[in-house]
């Protein structure tokens, strides 16, 4: 590993400056590939990061050269505290942070969008499975899709740029409203971004039809024209409806996989470094009393080549994804 000018290069001469930190992993919603049916036991305050541990790592991630963390859960909008941590984090834009986000499923967020604005977070992405209510309760398991619209609206209102909608692509599921979801870019700047299921905790047992390929897309919107990529680190090929002011993405984990330029790490709520999504392999933050800068450091450095999922004997994430912060 190399850091100067703050610059990090993991051993494999990636740029990580990218830290995702999933502040808990509770959830007012029961999403069927992400969480057990009857949700997790609550974790006593001890077994989880501090609000005063998540931001001092946010300062020595900052210190060290990472300009964005993103801010996940389970829903991280549940977590008591959370507007007073993006303010602190926010602070650090003057430090060299360029971007803060968060990551929601949008249903308590037109209560907090123009507090979490005033407050420094620079942009949203929300997850948002289906356009039909019945099939949004189904999947969520109760959750109401007119409280995720709300979210988004007060998030335009809000001016939370730029607004990127999640999709997770399910065949069988959510497979049928392709079109409908692209059609959301042509009248409104917003990046409706598709999503491979990827065979993590509660979708590791699922049927192999469920999951499709990114490519899916592209058959089902030919018109759909690819944009150049922008940025280090981008994990979503970009395209476009002709005349459209929003954009697509697709992020292909599976079937195209972006580890030669991945430059993020993950902390769980537990205070696990994840180095990779696809891999069991975490550090624990109780290994490392308050030195928070070599947990860090030791997380950039484990980072393997690239994930394993298309190997044979590939093992799935024990972890849900509500644990993990996706």
């Amino acid at each position: 590993m190399f850091k100067e000018c703050g610059i990090m290069l993991d051993s494999h001469g990636r740029d990580i400056n990218y830290l995702r930190i999933s502040v808990t992993g509770m959830c007012n919603l029961r999403c069927s590939y992400c969480m057990p049916e009857g949700g997790i036991k609550k974790k006593a305050h001890k077994e989880i990061l501090s609000l005063e541990t998540i931001e001092q790592i946010a300062f020595s991630a900052v210190d060290l050269g990472f300009q964005k963390i993103r801010i996940t859960g389970g829903e991280p909008l549940v977590r008591k505290g959370i507007i007073d941590v993006i303010h602190q984090i926010a602070q650090l834009k003057s430090r060299g942070l360029k971007d803060l986000g968060l990551t929601t499923n949008g249903t308590l967020l037109s209560g907090y969008a123009d507090e979490l604005k005033k407050m420094g977070l620079t942009r949203v992405n929300i997850s948002l499975d289906s356009l039909d209510a019945e099939k949004y309760s189904q999947i969520t398991r109760g959750g109401k899709l007119s409280s995720v619209l709300e979210g988004i609206q007060a998030a335009k209102e809000a001016k939370l740029w730029p607004l990127k909608i999640n999709v997770v692509l399910i065949g069988g599921f959510n497979d049928d409203e392709i079109e409908e979801f692209v059609n959301l870019t042509r009248e409104d700047d917003v990046e409706v971004r598709f999503i491979e299921l990827m065979p993590i905790g509660e979708a590791s047992g699922w049927d192999r039809e469920h999951f499709l390929s990114g490519t899916e897309i592209l058959k089902r919107v030919p018109q759909l024209m690819p944009l150049a990529v922008k940025g280090q680190g981008a994990v979503a090929r970009l395209y476009k409806l002709p005349n459209s002011k929003g954009r697509v993405g697709i992020i292909s984990p599976l079937s195209n996989h972006f580890c030669n330029y991945c430059n993020r790490i993950r902390i769980t709520p537990d205070g696990k470094l994840k180095p990779c999504l696809h891999s069991d392999l975490e550090l624990d933050i109780r290994n490392y009393g308050e030195d928070y800068e070599r947990f860090l450091l030791d997380g950039v450095f484990a980072k393997p080549n690239r994930h394993s999922m298309q190997n044979e004997d590939y093992e799935p994430v024990l972890r849900n994804m509500n644990e993990i912060g996706g």
